[in-house]
């Protein structure tokens, strides 16, 4: 249901804004300064009047903030939605990167891959989906390797344990 609100907002906000790039990189700085449970508290309570909580983010945002951004900001506190900044800035976020055709993604390893085999998949990557993906390395304690890319749907899979369970199963089917 945010979503669905959100994808109004963001539309509306696209239309209205000239530098919607900007406007998108103070959405996530204030998605994170909201993530904070005192702020996320603070929004959600019916107690704090909506001027307030409006003030309290015009406040984060200075006093050379965009016009755009401000009537926003005010327009959401008005109607009561401040607490949909992040689904707000995530679906903006995800518009962009459909405009540029850039994405992210994560490869989940115990093991560190090298520049040149990460780069060899980026371009594997954008060779099947036609994107630019740029793959950022985490470490798990997940025994092979997993690429995922939640804003195109991706998720390919290499498990040490699930190639040895497919052997055992090939071999025993075989006899």
């Amino acid at each position: 249901m945010e979503e669905l609100i959100a994808k109004r907002y963001v539309k509306a906000l696209s239309l209205a804004s000239k530098d919607i790039k900007g406007v998108a990189k103070v959405l996530n700085v204030l998605t994170e300064a909201t993530s904070a449970e005192e702020i996320r508290l603070v929004l959600t309570s019916p107690i704090i009047k909506s001027e307030q909580k409006t003030e309290m983010i015009l406040s984060a945002l200075g006093t050379d903030a965009d016009g755009t951004l401000v009537n926003f900001i005010k327009i959401l506190g008005e109607n009561g939605r401040l607490d949909l900044i992040p689904a707000i800035a995530k679906v903006l976020n995800s518009d962009l990167q459909k405009e540029s055709n850039k994405y992210d993604g994560v490869l989940q390893s115990r093991k560190s891959l090298s520049e040149e085999e990460l780069s060899r998949l980026e371009k594997t990557l954008k060779k099947y989906t036609g994107s630019t993906i740029n793959i950022a390395q985490e470490k798990t304690d997940f025994d092979g390797l997993r690429v995922v890319v939640d804003d195109l749907g991706i998720e390919v899979n290499f498990s040490k344990q699930r190639v040895k369970e497919q052997l055992i199963d090939f071999i025993t089917k075989s006899l």
